[in-house]
């Protein structure tokens, strides 16, 4: 075993060498940071740093799940990914789909570019659009409201707007960079398949419906199980910087990135902080697990493991 493995690491030690600067990457930056786990069980404090603090066990995890909001941002986290996974997965291939369908190079180069626009503004950027747009004295919507005669609409006060709001914007923001994701794997399936499609009568409805769509299958499953894996970690920047500290809209787009915020904010407590996010980090962990294994029973060859 341990020639076969000299062997192989001198038949292919380029691919080894080039491989040396992700390992290090993940090494430094994911799995040394692991250690850090330990502080979600301590009473952190300077003088005792990460591994002399004292021991409390539990208690940081207790005092989260004590709050009366563990339930609330655990079902708001939960939800709002579902709903931002399936929309963001829904428009991201349907945008792909039409690009690869359009027939000038210009006008899909200029589709393309607008549509991947909104990926590189800030989520801070992003909030000042949406409350110059739906601010109740001065907001762009309140203002035509106005002056048609009609009632001004108080956004920031009722929760039940954010509820489509929020996935808007999200799908708004990302949707160019899926698209470009969807439409890579579009153009690596073979042309022939579509070419002979049309020879044999079908329009672009019957080509995307029966070919292009069960195609995409596979990455499809991908993006979807890695968008899986990370459920439970909310889009904190877009929470934060649209809703900010609204005590109005708190309980209906709370999610625990922001309520783990707030407690560091209002009470330096690293320990606390630290349980929240092994929280998260298990959730996810199980989920993922769920999920890659509902995959594996039902078509082995496109799970992650």
């Amino acid at each position: 075993m341990h020639k076969g493995f000299i062997r192989e690491l001198m038949k292919n030690k380029v691919l080894y060498l080039m491989f040396v600067p992700i390992a290090a990457y993940f090494i430094v930056f994911n799995y040394y940071p692991m250690a850090g786990i330990i502080v979600a069980f301590k009473n952190f404090n300077y003088t005792g740093g990460m591994f002399g603090s004292p021991w409390v066990g539990l208690d940081n995890f207790e005092y989260f799940f004590s709050s009366g909001k563990a339930w609330l941002v655990t079902r708001n986290t939960f939800l709002y990914n579902i709903v931002f996974l399936a929309a963001y997965t829904f428009f991201s291939i349907m945008v792909a789909v039409l690009i690869a369908e359009m027939a000038g190079k210009i006008f899909k180069k200029t589709a393309q570019t607008l549509l991947f626009l909104p990926y590189f503004l800030s989520w801070v950027a992003v909030a000042a659009i949406v409350y110059n747009l739906f601010n109740y004295e001065f907001g762009v919507i309140n203002t035509l409201l106005k002056n048609i005669g009609a009632t001004p609409i108080d956004i920031y006060s009722t929760v039940s707007y954010w509820y489509f709001i929020l996935p808007f914007f999200y799908v708004w923001k990302w949707v160019g960079f899926g698209s470009i994701l969807y439409l890579s794997a579009i153009m690596g399936l073979d042309n022939s398949i579509n070419e002979a499609a049309t020879i044999d009568g079908a329009n672009v409805f019957q080509r995307i419906r029966y070919l292009t769509l069960p195609l995409l299958k596979p990455t499809t499953i991908i993006l979807v199980l890695l968008g899986i894996g990370r459920i439970m970690r909310g889009e904190f920047d877009m929470f934060y910087q649209l809703i900010g500290n609204n005590g109005i809209l708190m309980d209906g787009t709370d999610i625990i990135d922001t309520l783990v915020f707030r407690s560091l904010v209002l009470s330096p407590d690293f320990g606390m902080a630290s349980a929240g996010g092994l929280y998260q980090s298990v959730l996810c962990f199980v989920i993922i697990l769920l999920a890659n294994g509902l995959v594996k029973k039902y078509d082995r060859d496109h799970a992650l493991f």
